[in-house]
């Protein structure tokens, strides 16, 4: 499936031609009706002699309504334009084929229309007019097909033309990142809300869950059509009408999109480049009103050149756009740029940052993602994809990471562990990124919570506490002078027991299990603490904490005042 935009100046046979190409008028409206004229998008669609599918979207020709035009062609594979043999190139003819070219679209056709109404000296002039308008153009080597849909001449040739045009064209990606800018919302009786949009990057379907923004409003897919027929799934490069719950028509807009909020960067902020038509009689400064167009929506922003202070005719620069409200962009994004004042196309461009950081002054834009990755040192990977629809091996961890950062935090690193004390380095006092990178280091050794050089001697191998405390098991010094950080890690270690406040070395409550087993072999019945104590040799401030300690690991038991033999018991 292939999305066509027709495109040309006003009255020169753009409806016409789809309706009797689809046997659909895509004048809804009665205003347009009425008037004969094309004042809003109209949507057809129609199978091509080889059977393949196409979908139109009719653009309004008419200047008053240029904004309508530029929300329908953001996301089409394809233009048909149109001139009609009657009246040749025209000023919106003009205007339509340049903002084309700037939205980046390279794939076209171009049908004569009304060559019933013209003769042949007539046809040729115009032919050759066309030829000479677009060159330069993405329209330079189009097929020219004369048509007249009114006196059905030249239908055939155009539906074979078209296939023809679209064997050539690729399809929609499918980026597995859905977008569909909305470009019509209306109530549908006993359905509710229904949008419709043109789908690009990835595939929706019934019950799918997405985000609305720039609101943020959660909603649901009920229901999904495309060619007027009811789908349960439609992949990208498709017209889409889509029934919602979760909202209500009157809260939505053209331009609203929908997207899954998680795989998109929302940004009020870009740096892109712009192309100045070469028509325009000014440079462009930040001076002005401006309104650009992304997607189908239509949003006023403050512009800011980059580098000079102006952006020549013809010339292309770069530039800093300030949105009024957040939009799901991404680099390759295309834009038009226009001055709200006068109703002037200035230009138009391509999205090269959505999350600038450089002040404007010093910016140099492009859509190199090492740019982006060096420019924040570090990315994670599922970021960066948002940012740059690139995604990236990670480096380190879960991050794309600048390699003058990963240096740096290897110096940092290792600088830490040589400034701590003899345990080496808190792994607490490292962030998730410097633990990352730590796990590349074969030269420093993680050993309980802590970060030291691999090749060097364990500072607690022989700690003169261990050696104090086995020297009076029942009777331990206090732990004056001793470093915390080192007592707490010899804690850890097992090396140390520490209990009700007392530091007792490991074989002491194992030396206490022994006397006390001794003492239940001679009084199964139990024993009591200062039998214990006395046992032990040493006082209440010792013998409850070593008591104490024996219950809790099932050395002993207590009944009532006794303590009687516990499953771990050693045997004698």
């Amino acid at each position: 499936m292939h999305v066509v935009a027709t495109a040309g100046h006003v009255d020169h046979g753009k409806s016409t031609l789809v309706k009797a190409l689809t046997g659909t008028d895509p004048d809804r409206l009665d205003e347009e009706k009425a008037r004969g004229l094309t004042i809003d998008l109209g949507f057809a669609g129609a199978k091509l002699p080889s059977g393949r599918g196409v979908s139109f979207i009719d653009v309004p020709g008419h200047v008053r309504f240029l904004k309508n035009m530029l929300a329908g062609v953001g996301g089409v594979d394809a233009c048909v334009f149109v001139v009609a043999a009657t009246e040749g190139w025209k000023p919106q003819s003009e205007e339509h084929l340049r903002i084309l070219s700037l939205l980046g679209i390279r794939h076209g056709m171009i049908a004569l229309t009304k060559v019933g109404q013209a003769d042949e000296e007539l046809v040729e002039l115009a032919m050759l007019e066309i030829a000479d308008r677009v060159a330069g153009s993405f329209l330079e080597d189009a097929l020219i097909v004369p048509v007249d849909a009114i006196d059905g001449i030249g239908l055939d040739d155009l539906g074979a033309a078209l296939d023809e045009l679209l064997d050539n064209t690729p399809t929609a990606a499918d980026l597995k990142k859905p977008r569909l800018w909305i470009d019509r919302v209306f109530a549908a009786k006993g359905a509710g809300t229904v949008v419709t949009g043109t789908l690009t990057g990835g595939l929706v379907r019934v019950d799918d869950e997405y985000t609305v923004l720039p609101l943020g409003i959660d909603v649901r897919v009920r229901a999904l059509q495309s060619q007027h027929t009811g789908r349960t799934k439609i992949p990208p490069g498709n017209r889409v009408a889509a029934n919602l719950s979760g909202v209500s028509h009157d809260q939505l807009t053209r331009g609203d999109v929908l997207v899954r909020a998680d795989q998109w960067h929302v940004t009020r902020r870009v740096d892109a480049s712009l192309d100045v038509l070469q028509s325009l009689d000014r440079p462009v400064s930040r001076r002005g009103a401006h309104v650009a167009y992304f997607g189908s929506g239509e949003h006023s922003v403050r512009l800011r050149v980059l580098g000079p202070d102006t952006i020549d005719p013809g010339e292309r620069g770069f530039v800093r756009l300030h949105l009024p409200v957040g939009l799901p962009l991404v680099p390759g994004d295309r834009f038009i740029v226009r001055e709200s004042g006068q109703g002037v196309t200035l230009g138009g461009g391509e999205i090269l940052d959505v999350d600038p950081l450089v002040a404007a002054a010093k910016a140099r834009p492009d859509r190199n993602v090492d740019r982006v990755i060096a420019e924040r040192g570090r990315v994670d990977i599922d970021h960066l994809l948002r940012l740059t629809g690139e995604r990236r091996e990670p480096d380190v961890g879960n991050w794309a990471v600048a390699p003058r950062e990963i240096g740096a935090t290897i110096e940092r690193i290792r600088s830490a562990v040589d400034q701590a004390g003899p345990l080496g380095l808190d792994l607490a006092s490292l962030d998730d990124f410097e633990r990352a990178v730590l796990d590349t280091l074969t030269d420093l050794a993680l050993d309980g919570g802590h970060v030291r050089v691999a090749a060097a001697a364990d500072p607690l191998a022989e700690h003169s506490f261990v050696d104090q405390l086995a020297a009076a098991p029942f009777d331990p010094p206090d732990p004056d002078g001793i470093d915390r950080a080192e007592l707490r890690e010899l804690v850890r270690r097992g090396a140390v027991i520490e209990e009700g406040g007392v530091y007792f070395a490991a074989s002491a409550i194992d030396d206490a299990a022994l006397v006390v087993a001794r003492l239940l072999e001679d009084n199964p019945e139990g024993i009591t603490v200062a039998q214990a104590r006395d046992a032990w040799g040493t006082t209440r401030k010792f013998a409850i904490p070593l008591i104490t300690r024996l219950d809790s690991t099932g050395v002993t038991r207590r009944r009532d005042d006794l303590r009687i033999a516990g499953p771990r018991l050693p045997a004698l």
